[in-house]
């Protein structure tokens, strides 16, 4: 009985005033032992009277942020040094914190394990709506003991005796990996959390493993000892029974036996049968008082341990660090992603690579896509240790969600976060995708309201402060209503209501970084590079160097107006010397290098260019088949314009303030764009005529004696004669002198028929009239 009673004495009562001390410690001893012994039999008795913060009233005053470090499974030999060393760290920096106010001694500083999912492809193909088993992910541990030893010895060690260690088991723990959680001062669980199945991967009944079991369990005494070899040993029955005396035990399988031969059982329980191994349920942690709360987020854990923060520990500098570069510009599309995702399996498929860097320069463009690429930037192979961002300049829409997939995550001063994108998502997909983004929250430490308010501007969103510890949390106030208990039943909430948050028009980064969702500002990725610790900015990722420049030089919109004004320049030189040539050649490398650009940037695609080729094939078929303006004319007008307003965005009807904005600069841009035909005949009348380079482009003009044996007709008697247009003049058509209807071209401007007209130059066969008044 006793054993099953001792780890009671870890926990710690919150400190009292002096004059009531000694009586409350009487009353509560007390309540401990009726508690124990109602538990033990599953009678409910409210919450345990549990503080887990053990701290004296001083270190409460000045300990407001915690650690969290995760614990990967398996576990390596490097992980065990990585994460020792971490914990030293963190226990040399609580010894010398100047924050203590008893320079005599250190503070004690809450240091967090967190045993979470670590099947890393199978969570993120969950959270991308692939196919759910409904079963909790467990960690399909094959650690070797000796690594957990080694490191449930520096846990429970008096090395680290400036640190409390907590283990918060999200998932279940099984095999050595359960050495560690017995190894820590106290326990949070989730809901889907268990431990148990203690000698999974190693040899069942082995007396060494069960020895090595015991001893670290009894450092902290969470749990008795036949629970422990319960625990280590699956052929060993467990089980709880009253005797006919009425004290409930903890018994083995032989004293179990022992018991029924005897007949004095009153009441049994069997928590694990002969043959079975021994799991505990969130529950019965709770139940044996081995866990001092249920847990559901990063935020309870802080709440339990009154903690105002719980920085997350996972983005440390790597050793040797070797990384890949990858860079998220312009719009977000499936094609594109599909590419980024191949180049990064190849560097965990290649090895070698421990870091990767991203750089954001991007307006998002498909929800579906950006989140399969955060969903990998936040849970990526076990290979990958860090994986840091940069905004270069925006990560507007979706796009916010790959940022905020990296940690550490930086921004150039001038950077934009969120706010509206090429993407318009609505509330009910933003809804959809909460679980993802809670995961991504989780994963980064992030507040996961803050991240639905970027993509979802219709969130009304708060800052709280807790009025017992002091954290900061941002919430929906419906939302935090309807969690939080105190609200349901009328009473007063821990959480007092600041601020409103606007999110509407996204973030700027000193904005981004009081709420929590930026780490640093920098002005080159050169320093983000550094704080991971790589010693230059790695080498893209593999794409063919010409696509990176084009995508890169694809960005400014300076290029993509000079290629369409020199394109119809081209084009309408063309048109005013007919015949194939070099200004058509040019027009035409200037409008597919511009459509190939706006492809490899995500906003242009085959149905794009079939508007923009449909509508120059208009405006030649009315300038050289059927003169006149008419269907085709404005028809080829406007399907010129529409092909490159389409080419520069990915929606065809704005439905955010963003989308307005790039429909009003692609117009813009289509029609400045198009004065360059204009340019174009201006040009070649006042310039062509006399420009050396241009001497290809016409005849020399014939000699005279030549001119007049190789003509057909002889229309020099024509010569300033008056007549009437036969028909329209545009610039070419048919006049009338006399009797006699010859062809006509003007002198540059339209006719109607029935207009008079003078001859004002005889050439050959070509007669140049102008119009006259009557």
């Amino acid at each position: 009985m006793t054993g099953m009673l001792d780890h009671s004495r870890s926990t710690v009562l919150p400190t009292q005033p002096r004059n009531q001390a000694g009586c409350r410690f009487v009353i509560k001893t007390a309540s401990r032992w009726v508690a124990a012994c109602l538990l033990l039999w599953g009678v409910p008795g409210g919450e345990p009277a549990v503080s887990l913060m053990a701290q004296s009233p001083d270190e409460a005053e000045t300990l407001t942020e915690g650690f969290l470090v995760e614990i990967p499974s398996p576990l390596t030999g490097r992980d065990t040094e990585r994460i020792s060393a971490q914990l030293a760290r963190l226990s040399q920096a609580a010894r010398n914190s100047p924050s203590s106010p008893d320079a005599s001694r250190s503070q004690r500083v809450s240091v967090v394990l967190h045993f979470a999912h670590p099947d890393r492809d199978r969570r993120a193909e969950d959270i991308r709506g692939g196919d759910r088993s409904g079963e909790p992910v467990s960690r399909e541990s094959s650690t070797p003991l000796e690594d957990s030893l080694k490191l449930a010895r520096a846990i429970s060690g008096s090395n680290l005796k400036h640190i409390r260690p907590i283990a918060w088991v999200e998932t279940p723990v099984r095999g050595s990996e359960v050495l560690l959680v017995l190894a820590c001062e106290s326990i949070l669980v989730s809901p889907d959390g268990s431990i148990g199945n203690a000698t999974y991967g190693e040899v069942a009944g082995d007396e060494t493993t069960a020895l090595i079991f015991q001893s670290i369990a009894k450092r902290r005494g969470l749990l008795p000892p036949e629970i422990v070899a319960g625990l280590v040993n699956p052929d060993e029955a467990v089980a709880r029974v009253r005797l006919s005396d009425g004290a409930p035990e903890l018994v083995l399988g032989e004293q179990l036996e022992k018991y029924r031969s005897e007949g004095t059982i009153v009441e049994e329980e069997i928590l694990s049968p002969a043959g079975e191994p021994l799991v505990l349920s969130a529950d019965q942690l709770r139940e044996f008082r081995a866990a001092a709360a249920i847990v559901d987020s990063s935020g309870e854990v802080a709440d339990r341990l009154g903690l105002a923060k719980l920085r997350n520990t996972s983005s440390d500098t790597v050793e040797d660090a070797d990384g890949a570069l990858l860079r998220v510009t312009g719009t977000i599309r499936g094609d594109r992603v599909h590419r980024w995702l191949s180049n990064l399996a190849a560097t965990t498929e290649s090895g070698g690579t421990n870091t990767w860097l991203v750089e954001i320069d991007s307006p998002g463009g498909d929800l579906a896509s950006s989140i399969s690429l955060a969903a990998t930037l936040a849970d990526p192979s076990a290979s990958i240790r860090n994986v840091a961002g940069y905004v270069s300049r925006e990560a507007r829409g979706d796009a916010a969600l790959i940022a905020l997939a990296c940690r550490p995550l930086a921004m150039h001063p001038d950077a934009k976060l969120g706010g509206s994108g090429a993407d318009a998502m609505t509330p009910e997909e933003v809804a959809d995708q909460r679980e993802l983004i809670q995961f991504l929250a989780d994963r980064t430490g992030r507040s996961e309201v803050l991240i639905r308010g970027l993509l979802d501007p219709t969130l009304t969103v708060y800052r709280y402060v807790n009025r017992r510890t002091g954290r900061i949390r941002y919430a929906v106030p419906s939302e935090l209503a309807a969690e939080t208990e105190d609200a349901q039943a009328g009473g007063r909430s821990d959480w007092n209501r600041e601020q409103l948050i606007e999110l509407d028009e996204g973030l700027s980064a000193q904005q981004a970084i009081e709420l929590g969702l930026v780490d640093e500002t920098t002005d080159s990725l050169k320093a983000v590079a550094a704080s991971v610790g790589l010693a230059t900015v790695p080498a893209q990722l593999a794409d063919r160097g010409l696509v990176r420049w084009v995508e890169r030089i694809g960005r400014h919109d300076g290029l993509a107006f000079g290629l369409l004004l020199f394109g119809f320049m081209m084009l309408s030189t063309e048109a005013s010397a007919p015949g194939l040539g070099i200004p058509g050649f040019l027009a035409a490398l200037c409008f597919a290098f511009f459509f190939w650009t706006k492809f490899l940037a995500g906003t242009a695609e085959w149905a794009e260019l079939l508007a923009f080729g449909l509508g120059l094939t208009f405006l030649a078929i009315e300038i050289f088949v059927v003169p006149g303006v008419g269907i085709f004319g404005f028809g080829g007008l406007a399907l010129t314009v529409l092909g490159v307003v389409l080419m520069s965005q990915t929606f065809v009807i704005p439905q955010n303030s963003y989308q307005a904005n790039q429909l009003a600069h692609g117009v813009w841009l289509a029609m400045g764009a198009m004065g360059g035909l204009v340019i174009g005949f201006l040009a070649v009348r006042a310039f062509l005529p006399q420009a050396a380079a241009a001497t290809g482009l016409a005849m020399d003009a014939p000699a005279a004696d030549l001119d007049r044996l190789e003509r057909v007709a002889d229309f020099d008697h024509l010569a300033g004669q008056t007549g009437v247009a036969a028909t329209r003049l545009r610039p070419s058509g048919k006049a009338k002198f006399g009797e006699q209807t010859v062809g006509v071209i003007s002198d540059g401007a339209a006719i109607d028929p029935g207009q008079s007209i003078r001859v004002i130059q005889v050439h050959g066969n070509r007669i140049v009239v102008e119009a006259v008044d009557e």
